[in-house]
């Protein structure tokens, strides 16, 4: 199940002195002009946005209303929009009585040509006063600085405010989601990548989400509840979705099976959004003999994500990017090495990671997990999900916590490129960047970051700017 829309409350701020104005004229009154402009803004955003409306604003009991309203639906941002002048009043009270920490853009549609030539005839000048949301909006801004309240500006017609309105609004879902997300952790913290480590009370103050740590023998009790028929069911699944490696024990194939159902078993019992698995500590292989290997349809089908290593901020850089792209699939990638003849860089990680976009399954082969293969651990080799990240556009993203304790977000785009399987059990691919690579990972040094990325298709580090300024990340965009 991929990412709803996000759900927008949008408030249109009237005239009450002009709500009659024009009775009996060919256009209708000021409330009948301003009522099929909104209705046509509204027509517009529900492309893009679950809408919320409680009627057109006139009055402070109107704004009660619509607040109580966007309460009882639980918006995920507000969009404000002046239809005209008008009284300062009411939009000072609603913007008073609006929580502080609700995402609130301010949208002014610009008409492509005003309807009237002059406005000598009275239906020409009630026109001309419907028209003046500038004036309205000059008004409104003075009350959003003298009550400090962040606002993003958007003034074009709806094409070109399109990307970034879609954008704010998939910010505040991806805010609103983070609020409400549990992650579950386990065991703990990956403690040979120190860099990784973020501060826990962080978690839940800054980001937002309940944070709860699970056993390798809890993942262990789950995993031997799945029974030889539900695994060898999921071995033949993944057999037939995909092309098997030779030379792998069926055996190994079975308990990677039965420890990935494992995985499922512990996301659904617990209701996790998030599952960050520390799955290269040596006490996992102990435990379970192996690290499981493949990434059960319970995660995407519940909107949540799977990741390895024991990383908190590369699980949220995946979570932030699966929401505000809509929920598309998202890879943990660490770059490798840099190629400087062809220009592109390496990039991958092994552990389990999101294979299951339909539309890349020849993208897929099942192999051995050959980092582990030789060791002496009781399922050395088990097998892994082999794949080739697809080629296209896509956002790479990290978020860590920097300076003083706060956490930041770098992201850049690279394109994938096409070619072959070449790093066995490797979730990879080659990347090129618009600019030098060498130049770009200098800059991102300069930062500070660990190695680990999220990648998703597309271009979405508008969304991931809004993203930062919501939550209050430092943000770099390279």
């Amino acid at each position: 199940m991929g990412a709803t829309k996000p759900k927008v409350g949008f408030v249109f701020i009237g005239c009450q002195r002009f709500r009659e104005l024009g009775k009996g004229c060919a256009s209708g009154t000021y409330d009948e002009r301003r009522g099929r402009f909104v209705r046509s803004v509204l027509k517009d955003m529900a492309e893009i946005a679950d809408c919320v409306f409680p009627g057109i604003i006139y009055s402070p009991e109107d704004a009660d209303a619509a607040l109580e309203l966007f309460r009882r639906e639980k918006v995920q941002c507000v969009s404000a929009t002046f239809l005209s002048w008008s009284e300062d009043f009411t939009w000072s009270y609603l913007l008073r009585e609006m929580p502080g920490d609700l995402p609130l853009v301010y949208y002014l549609p610009t008409p492509q040509r005003v309807p009237y030539s002059d406005t000598r005839d009275e239906n020409d000048f009630v026109e001309f006063l419907a028209q003046g949301g500038m004036v309205g909006s000059l008004i409104g801004s003075a009350s959003w600085a003298r009550q400090k309240r962040q606002v993003e500006v958007i003034i074009d017609d709806f094409a070109g405010a399109l990307p970034r309105l879609r954008a704010f609004f998939g910010a505040a879902r991806a805010r609103q989601k983070l609020r409400n997300a549990h992650y579950g952790l386990v065991p703990g913290y990956n403690t040979i990548m120190r860099g990784t480590f973020i501060d826990p009370y962080d978690i839940f103050t800054e980001l937002g989400p309940k944070l709860d740590f699970f056993s390798y023998e809890k993942l262990l009790h789950l995993t031997m509840e799945v029974s030889d028929a539900e695994a060898q069911e999921y071995v033949d699944e993944l057999s037939a979705a995909y092309p098997v490696e030779p030379g792998i024990a069926p055996k190994l194939f079975l308990e990677s099976a039965r420890a990935s159902l494992g995985l499922a078993k512990l996301r659904d019992e617990q209701e996790l959004d998030a599952l960050i698995l520390n799955d290269v500590s040596a006490e996992i292989f102990e435990t379970l003999g192996l690290r499981p290997g493949f990434y059960p349809e319970t995660f995407a089908r519940h909107d949540a994500i799977l990741t390895p290593e024991g990383d908190l901020g590369a699980g949220t850089a995946m979570y932030i990017l699966r929401q505000v792209s809509g929920g598309k699939h998202v890879n943990y990638i660490e770059p490798f090495y840099i190629e400087k003849e062809s220009g592109v860089f390496a990039a991958g990680h092994a552990g389990p990671h999101d294979y299951t976009d339909p539309r890349f399954r020849d993208h897929v082969r099942i192999s051995i997990d050959a980092r582990f293969a030789k060791t002496g651990y009781k399922y050395a080799g088990a097998p892994f999900a082999w794949y080739r990240i697809p080629e296209g556009l896509k956002t790479i993203a990290h978020l860590s916590q920097g300076p003083d304790e706060r956490l930041k977000l770098v992201c850049f785009t690279a394109e994938s490129l096409p070619g072959p399987h070449k790093l066995c059990g490797y979730c990879h691919s080659d990347f090129k960047t618009a600019g030098d690579a060498g130049r770009l990972f200098e800059e991102i040094l300069k930062v500070g970051a660990t190695q680990h990325f999220a990648a998703v298709e597309g271009d979405v580090t508008q969304e991931l700017k809004y993203t930062a300024e919501l939550c209050g990340f430092d943000f770099h965009r390279f």
